[in-house]
């Protein structure tokens, strides 16, 4: 056993308004994998590539979406970018909204997370050495 993690879920109350958010923001893409309940995959990249990741599945949510303030309640999926002002130019663009700007991880990386319309919160991280 190794440990690592090797799937995420998406919920969502409306999931094909999230699938297009992701698929303008990321380019990811949904085949669906189960008719009942509706499950669909959640591609994130192509296999083999040196930045290969996981993927995942999104579902309907079974409850209210998380309200505006909420805590995180659960694990929060940061995505690695090439040009972190590129995409978070598409996510506002796409519906999705500033949960905390951007700041630096001195040394390493530009860091931000961001909600989905439907609440979700993820990380989108750029590494840059000169980030100060």
């Amino acid at each position: 056993m190794s440990n690592r993690v090797v799937h995420f879920e998406i919920h969502a109350v409306d999931p094909e308004r999230v699938m297009a958010f992701y698929r303008d923001v990321f380019g990811w893409t949904f085949p669906r994998w189960m008719e009942v309940p509706p499950y669909w995959g959640v591609i994130t990249g192509s296999e083999g590539s040196a930045a290969a990741g996981i993927n995942g599945g999104l579902m309907q949510r079974r409850g209210a979406a998380p309200g505006e303030g909420s805590p995180v309640n659960a694990y929060v999926c940061t995505v690695q970018v090439d040009s972190y002002d590129e995409t978070h130019d598409r996510i506002v663009k796409a519906g999705g909204t500033v949960a905390v700007g951007k700041q630096a991880i001195t040394g390493m990386a530009w860091q931000g997370y961001y909600k989905d319309p439907d609440g979700n919160l993820f990380g989108v991280h750029q590494p840059d050495v000169n980030a100060r």
